[in-house]
């Protein structure tokens, strides 16, 4: 009952504070003249306001003080140096645009704090595909580009209006819900007040009149967070399964399938670059996302939903799975989604130059095929 308590007050009040401070960045943002300028790659074709990332980061820290108390190994001191890292890098490069690896080098400080935590040493995989012990330098290494892997995919679906928010509102009640059975609270409230920041930007980041993009100021903090909740969930101890709904060595599959929105397109997305030999991070308009828009002709909502139905659809399948299947059995099936997803998107493997040449030519077909239609409307009147 007070767990329930303290959930609602920290929602609220990390939902009132995300959705008062907003409007407030918007208005410096517009004054200072820092917004987001369209370019070849973007999906919107107005300046927008950026720098939505900057409630996310002191709703947090906010939240954090009043939960301290029920983190057993003191996370918060160790989460807050991360935050605070990943929030003047994510800034600064909303700002000023920096190289892939000065952020790099930021998001392995920012994670050096949290693998520093006893509280989220991963010593065993519980028998997933055989594999029990885990020494600590492999759990360093493997812990590390997890990490790194969530924080970086996360950050490049922000590519269209509400895709991050709601795949980001998807994970967190999937992780809510898990920390909440499991009986880790502290956790549980914060992907509550993530959830509550998420909820709040989603009305202005799909808004006509007071649109604002997260930039990689909230990216960058959303995605540290779902790194965190998920290495944390793997690093539950055996007893803590107890109450989920799932196999204890079922758990690495689960929590694939819980990230499996921005897991698949960042693959995908790399993929086709190395293909068509570029850098994994050179830009281009080749995500799931512009793929729904470009050619499927859907707008920026109706493809974030999409998306985000499947990734819901998705957790539901693998936890039902989870409950019986043995894990070579859930392998081979993620494999197959994927190879199947993959297969799917295959035929829609263009660089951009090709890519804007193909939206081009369908915009002419679409209008030589009005005219005609126009003209015989014209002569069948005559």
């Amino acid at each position: 009952m007070f767990f329930l308590e303290t959930a609602i007050s920290i929602f609220i009040g990390s939902f009132l504070l995300t959705y008062l401070t907003i409007p407030k960045v918007i208005r410096v943002v517009e004054h200072k003249r820092l917004m987001d300028d369209p370019n070849q790659r973007s999906s919107h074709s107005n300046r927008t306001p950026t720098l939505g990332g900057i409630a996310f980061f002191y709703c947090l820290v906010f939240a954090l003080f009043f939960i301290r108390g029920r983190a057993v190994f003191d996370e918060t001191m160790y989460l807050i140096p991360g935050l605070t890292i990943l929030f003047i890098v994510g800034l600064k490069d909303d700002l000023v645009v920096l190289s892939p690896g000065s952020k790099l080098i930021a998001q392995v400080c920012a994670i050096a704090f949290v693998l520093s935590n006893d509280s989220f040493v991963i010593e065993s995989l519980n028998g997933f595909l055989n594999i029990y012990e885990i020494p600590y330098f492999l759990y360093v290494a493997l812990a590390g580009f997890m990490m790194l892997t969530i924080i970086n995919s996360y950050n490049l679906i922000d590519g269209i209006d509400g895709l991050a928010s709601i795949v980001g509102i998807v994970i967190m009640i999937i992780y809510t819900t898990i920390f909440y059975l499991s009986q880790e609270y502290f956790f549980a409230l914060i992907a509550i007040t993530m959830n509550a920041c998420l909820m709040a930007f989603f009305g202005f980041n799909v808004s006509s009149d007071k649109k604002i993009f997260m930039g990689d100021t909230g990216s960058l903090i959303v995605g540290f967070i779902i790194s965190v909740l998920t290495l944390k969930f793997l690093a539950l101890k055996p007893e803590s399964y107890e109450g989920l709904p799932f196999l204890l060595e079922n758990a690495p599959l689960i929590a694939i399938s819980i990230l499996i929105v921005p897991l698949f397109d960042t693959a995908r997305v790399f993929t086709i670059r190395i293909a068509n030999k570029k850098g994994p991070f050179s830009p281009d308009r080749n995500h799931v996302h512009h793929v729904l828009i470009d050619f499927w002709g859907l707008s920026h909502k109706q493809a974030s939903f999409i998306i985000g139905c499947f990734n819901i659809m998705f957790v539901v399948l693998f936890v039902i799975l989870g409950s019986k299947a043995k894990n070579l059995g859930m392998v081979i099936m993620l494999v197959s989604v994927v190879i199947l997803l993959g297969y799917i998107f295959f035929r829609y493997n263009y660089n951009f130059s090709t890519l804007k040449q193909k939206i081009l030519l369908k915009r002419k077909m679409d209008s030589i095929r009005g005219k005609a239609e126009k003209k015989k409307v014209k002569k069948h009147k005559t």
